[in-house]
């Protein structure tokens, strides 16, 4: 028995010398310094405290009394401020391999008094998204189910707050956020798509929304829809990569499930695209494009298959 836990130690420490020692790949992707990276636990805590503050009484205890409403929606905002602050601190150290200093400190705390201020901007937003799931499907009977039930609402949460950041220049935080809600939902929004209010996602498995997706008011899609950018090989998106390579949806289009749409193309307003389309190339307002029909062809004893 001793001699086979002498030989455990042995593996272990082999293994612990040859890991603590790093790789080349893995050389090139961890900056110098030896700074603390953002945490994906503290930006799913920031996060979850938002939606506390926004759908207030739905994600924590109602509060009837407005006085000790106000003072839990306080503690909560400070919270989030004093998490948010150290995680962009600690994401403009990564991006930029800057030392932590006083600079990045303030810097930080800028930014994130900036996001702050837009919390209410994107509350009203988000109910806007609510209220067109509840238009749209009848399924449900009230609001709150949209709100505690729907995974539209964590996506699109997670979404707004992630495109606000980005948008007021936070560097990594933006995608972990998206990423965290992508992986609980089956939504995967990037935060540099810009969509506008009243959007609903319905059921939401397998959606996919690209960075440079622009997305008009009303607008609806279904289980399954990609809007997506052709592959740089086949001859799609050549400028680069902040060159407009998503679909552009204009307002009130409806987009039914597992179809795709493909490229820098626009979708005209009131358009109905039925499921499983594949689209590439733009189509003007008013618009039904739906697949062919199926055709019924008979066998006998298997002729023909």
């Amino acid at each position: 028995m001793k001699e086979k836990n002498t030989d455990i130690a042995e593996v272990l420490l082999r293994n612990v010398k040859a890991l603590s020692a790093g790789c080349g790949v893995s050389q090139k992707m961890i900056p110098a310094g030896g700074a603390p990276l953002p945490s994906p636990d503290a930006l799913q805590s920031m996060v979850d405290l938002l939606k506390k503050i926004m759908f207030h009484g739905f994600f924590d205890e109602r509060k009837t009394n407005e006085d000790v409403r106000s003072y839990t929606i306080g503690v909560h905002l400070e919270e989030v401020f004093s998490l948010l602050k150290r995680q962009i601190a600690r994401a403009i150290i990564y991006k930029y391999n800057e030392q932590s200093s006083l600079e990045v400190k303030r810097k930080a705390a800028d930014l994130t008094l900036q996001f702050i201020d837009s919390v209410p901007e994107i509350r009203r937003v988000l109910y806007t998204d609510v209220e067109a799931m509840f238009d749209n499907d009848p399924a449900v009977d009230n609001y709150g189910e949209v709100i505690f039930s729907y995974p539209v609402v964590q996506a699109m949460a997670s979404y707004r707050i992630a495109h606000r950041l980005l948008k007021l220049g936070v560097p990594v935080i933006p995608r972990i956020i998206t990423e965290q809600a992508h992986s609980k939902t089956g939504i995967d929004i990037h935060p540099g798509a810009e969509i506008g209010s009243y959007f609903s996602i319905d059921h939401g498995t397998g959606v996919v929304i690209g960075e440079t997706c622009v997305i008009g008011n009303h607008v609806t899609l279904y289980q399954g829809v990609t809007l997506g950018a052709r592959n740089f090989k086949l001859g799609g998106a050549s400028a680069g990569k902040d060159a407009p390579r998503h679909p552009v949806l204009e307002d009130n289009v409806t987009i039914y499930s597992n179809s795709t749409v493909l490229g820098h193309v626009t979708i005209g307003h009131d358009t109905v695209i039925g499921g499983n389309v594949w689209v590439t190339t733009s189509l003007p307002p008013h618009t039904t494009l739906v697949q062919g029909k199926a055709v019924s062809i008979g066998f006998t004893d298997g002729a023909g298959i």
